[in-house]
């Protein structure tokens, strides 16, 4: 029996996938923000677009792991 107040596994995961939307939608913002300021660094793109890919993957992870699985 789970006590009140504290969290169970999946609400720490749905936290962290909170956490890691927040961080990919800033990420995007800043992109966009880099990609329109005329002279956009390449490098700095680049490496804004993998860390973006990054998280994106893990969302997709933690995703799924809150997903039951159902057999049809």
């Amino acid at each position: 029996m789970e006590n009140p107040g504290e969290m169970t596994q999946d609400d720490v995961l749905r936290v962290e996938l909170a956490v890691l939307k927040r961080e990919h939608s800033d990420l995007d913002a800043a992109i966009a923000a880099l990609h329109d300021s005329g002279t956009p660094d390449s490098f700095t793109l680049q490496r804004l677009k993998k860390q973006k890919l990054r998280l994106k993957d893990k969302i997709a992870q933690i995703e799924d792991r809150l997903t039951p699985d159902i057999i049809a």
